[in-house]
């Protein structure tokens, strides 16, 4: 398959329109930002053609890291068990206010550097990610013409899945900006949750950005949010691909 056929930038974008949504607020929803037909084709790669994993985290004290699991992991005797004590402790430290995450995972940049799947479609997206064509429309947005290169894994939100409030304050890394190209379902109802919200320092939420099929979310990093939890009588379908974007 072709690169360019596989992600594509709309060439309708208002980019100097977007720039200025971003610069009032620090953040900015682009919808239809692939072609139809390269959007439809990753949302087909992340549905059918993802091995997906699991991450978690229950608190982030000493001791508390994230964890995460390949699905091969997952399958192995006892690998369900493990998960599942695992996302209960996340549970248990979210009802105490404490930090927690959970939710499905494919480490992109980490499958391709250990050659988990050469020369799959992952691979070609994480090219993709990095290439003039991202980048420039990234540094067109934030006017930060400094961006040199992005990260990225897949994500699915499915029932009971959820990111509690953080900041992503990795800033002395390079992080600049957050994405998430977002390939949710088209019909995704607000009551099935996934939302990206942020929040001010009072807790409340100031933007929320529903999960839409083909569309950017693109903030500056620190900042707080979440995503918000997905009830268990949601179907599967809150996919994406997520990173941060860098200048070092």
């Amino acid at each position: 398959m072709a690169l360019k056929k596989l992600f594509e930038i709309n060439p309708d974008l208002d980019r100097e329109a977007l720039a200025k949504r971003f610069a009032e607020h620090g953040r900015v929803q682009v919808r239809n930002v692939l072609t139809e037909e390269t959007a439809r084709e990753i949302q087909m790669i992340l549905a059918r053609g993802t091995k997906w994993g699991m991450a978690v985290q229950a608190g982030d004290g000493p001791g508390q890291e994230p964890q995460s699991w390949r699905m091969e992991e997952i399958q192995a005797p006892g690998g369900a068990e493990k998960v599942n004590a695992a996302a209960n402790a996340a549970h248990q430290a979210s009802a105490k206010g404490d930090y927690g995450f959970r939710f499905a995972q494919y480490p992109i940049l980490t499958a391709v550097q250990e050659g988990w799947d050469p020369g799959g479609p992952h691979e070609l997206l994480l090219e993709y990610i990095n290439s003039p064509e991202f980048l420039d429309l990234a540094r067109d947005i934030t006017g930060t013409r400094t961006l040199t290169k992005a990260d990225g894994q897949a994500s699915l939100y499915a029932p009971n899945h959820y990111l509690g409030r953080h900041i992503d304050s990795h800033v002395a890394e390079g992080w600049r900006y957050a994405y998430v190209l977002n390939f949710a379902r088209d019909d995704w109802h607000p009551d099935w949750g996934g939302y990206l919200n942020f929040l001010d320092e009072d807790g409340d939420i100031v933007e929320g950005f529903r999960p839409r099929f083909n569309a950017l979310n693109l903030f500056a990093v620190p900042t707080s949010h979440q995503v918000s939890y997905v009830p268990p009588f949601a179907p599967m379908g809150r996919t994406a691909i997520v990173g941060w974007i860098r200048d070092q």
